[in-house]
């Protein structure tokens, strides 16, 4: 699999939306290191944010709301939150 900017803010909005916990969000990261290839023009920015991810598991790093905003941010994505009315 090719690891694009455009996959990594997929899955990032996936784990926002809740259609992902956070141990799958950090599953996929770092299956993502160690199976995938990452665009070229972008391979060291997309490892960055993978290998962010995958530490998310440790109470040192964590990953916030701050976090993935500044990633989707730095990916090309401007965030904004919709709420509607639970029916």
């Amino acid at each position: 699999m090719l690891v694009t900017k455009k996959i990594l803010a997929d899955k990032l909005l996936t784990y926002i939306n809740r259609e992902i916990d956070l141990q799958n969000l950090i599953h996929w990261a770092e299956e993502m290191i160690r199976e995938s290839d990452f665009e070229e023009k972008d391979f060291e920015f997309i490892r960055k944010i993978l290998a962010r991810i995958g530490l998310a598991d440790v109470r040192e790093f964590g990953l916030t709301w701050d976090d993935c905003y500044n990633y989707l941010h730095e990916l090309g994505y401007d965030v904004k939150v919709e709420l509607s009315e639970v029916s």
